[in-house]
Parts: C-alpha cells; structure tokens; sequence
C-alpha cells in the first residue's frame, strides 16, 4: 500500500495490517516521493534542487515509512490478541520501500504482484476537499488487484468489526468478481455477508406498465445464480439477501451504515467496455464512510 503520512493513510495502514493479519500476507508499505511531495515547491527558483532539500524529503520519508510500520506493528499486535491467523501469530512480515517517481503509475505497476492495494481516500495534496484524492482515484481506476480505499476516521474497534460485509450484486461479470472477494472476505474476517441487488439502475416509478411480480422473480433468479457457488465454496458465511428495486448506489450507501465493509465491482451491467469505472461504483466509492473494495 502507499503511504504518504496523513491521517487518511494512517487509517489505511491499520486496516491493511489487520487484514493482512488475517491471512498471514506480507504487508509492503511504499512512500513515493516526488517534486512536489512533503511539501516541497514544485519548481525551485534558483535551478536545480538543492542537495539539502533531497535529503529532507528523503529523511522526511524514511521517518513516514517508519511511523507507518510502527502503526502497523501495534495493528498486528491488536490482531494476535483478538485470536491467531490460519497460519499462526508471527506470520506477518512488514517490508518499506521508498520511490522516487510518479505515485499513482508506481502503485499501479505494484499492483500487478499483489493480492490487494489499500490507500487513503485523500492525501497530503493541496486539494483535500475533493471528493476522492489524485492517488486513490487513479489506484480505483486502473490497479490490476482489487483496490481498498479506507477513509479517515475508520473505526478499528470490536464492535465495528462484528459487522457485515456488503457487496452489490447486479449480473454483470464486474459484480461476481466483487462477490468473490466479499465471501473471501466475510470468510476471514468471520462475520455474515449481504448481497444487495437492484432491479434497475433507474428510478422504477419512471418505468410504465412494470409487471412487480414478475421482475422481482427475476431479480431473485439472478441474485440466485450469482450466490450459488459461492455459497457452497463458505459454507461458513451467512448470507442475507436484499432485493431493491431501483437506485442501488443510494441503497449501497445506506446500507453501508451498518456494515464494515462495502465491495463493488469496476464497472456495471449497463457500463460501456470502455469506461474505467461504474457509476455505481463511483459514487459508493465517493460517498461512503466506510471503507470500500473496488474489485478489479
């Protein structure tokens, strides 16, 4: 995961720590430093950099990876005492790195040999008031795993996580991505999952001559097919199953409220091929407070 010394990414590491806890999985924390990280200018006035300001920004990211690592540590510890992982107690390992480059193509490129890529919901950028941070927003978009975006304020206690998982479930192949990683997850974290479903993603008072009964039999045929081999695959999991008829991103939101955990896939069943992510997606991603999956 990247790490940038915010509050946001603060939360973030503790709750990869505790998911990698879980799994007994390496934790890799990356800082990715460049002109205009840690608040230095983005052009210096005088020439080139000087030697001095490198050599601040590198101790400045050396003293973030380790405030991280040591937030991540007392996670584990938090997560041992709760009970050991499937493979034992001293499983997980926390490796640093620092880059010196482009965050978000850095972080999209480590994607490609990780199981999963946590990140902030915002960062030390100037414009913190945007709905989702530069970083984040591009990790969502083209990270080759499944993408966490945690938010500042996330709690980490027991009660928060005796919560459900919930996961959108719409017939697309986007959306059984997403129920895979939201079973995986439910599975390892030992909690129940809710799999919405939506008729339409449109308002259905718009939708004339609508024959209810028939769509909700569908709606429960899809919902389903899409469970069935997932649950034969946890049998551990309790599944509870809400069928809604129109606007899932509103009902997503809402019912978010009570779960831990939100899982989504990239894109929608009405989504064109070419878009980079759902409007579903994007606005659950931006609009809740809980911390996100987008499965990738």
């Amino acid at each position: 995961m990247g790490v940038d010394g915010s509050a946001a990414s603060a939360d973030a590491v503790r709750w990869a720590a505790r998911s990698a806890a879980l799994r007994n999985l390496q934790l890799t924390l990356v800082h990715v430093m460049t002109a205009t990280s840690i608040g230095a200018p983005l052009v210096w006035p005088a020439g080139p950099i000087p030697d001095s300001l490198i050599q601040w920004q590198e101790d400045e990211a050396r003293q973030i990876l380790a405030d991280s690592a040591e937030i991540a540590e007392n996670a584990f510890q938090e997560a041992r005492a709760a009970g050991p992982g499937p493979a034992g107690d001293d499983a997980v390992r926390v490796v640093t790195g620092v880059v010196r480059a482009a965050p978000v193509p850095t972080l999209v490129d480590a994607s490609k040999q990780a199981k999963l890529v946590a990140v902030g919901s915002r960062g030390q950028g100037p414009l913190r008031r945007v709905l989702l941070g530069s970083v984040s927003s591009g990790l969502v978009h083209h990270a080759h795993c499944p993408v966490a975006v945690i938010r500042e304020g996330t709690p980490h206690t027991p009660d928060f996580a005796k919560r459900p998982v919930l996961v959108g479930i719409d017939g697309s192949e986007s959306a059984q991505r997403a129920t895979a990683v939201a079973f995986e997850e439910a599975s390892f974290r030992g909690v129940d999952l809710i799999a919405l479903h939506a008729w339409s993603d449109a308002d259905i008072a718009d939708i004339p001559t609508l024959e209810l009964s028939a769509v909700q039999q569908s709606a429960e045929r899809v919902l389903s097919e899409r469970l069935a081999g997932f649950r034969e695959r946890y049998p551990d999991v309790s599944v509870h199953r809400r069928i809604v008829g129109s606007e899932p991103a509103r009902h997503l939101v809402e019912a978010s409220e009570d779960a831990q955990l939100v899982v989504v896939g990239s894109r929608g069943r009405g989504g064109f091929t070419g878009m980079l992510l759902g409007s579903v997606s994007r606005a659950v991603v931006n609009a809740v407070t809980t911390p996100v999956i987008v499965a990738r």
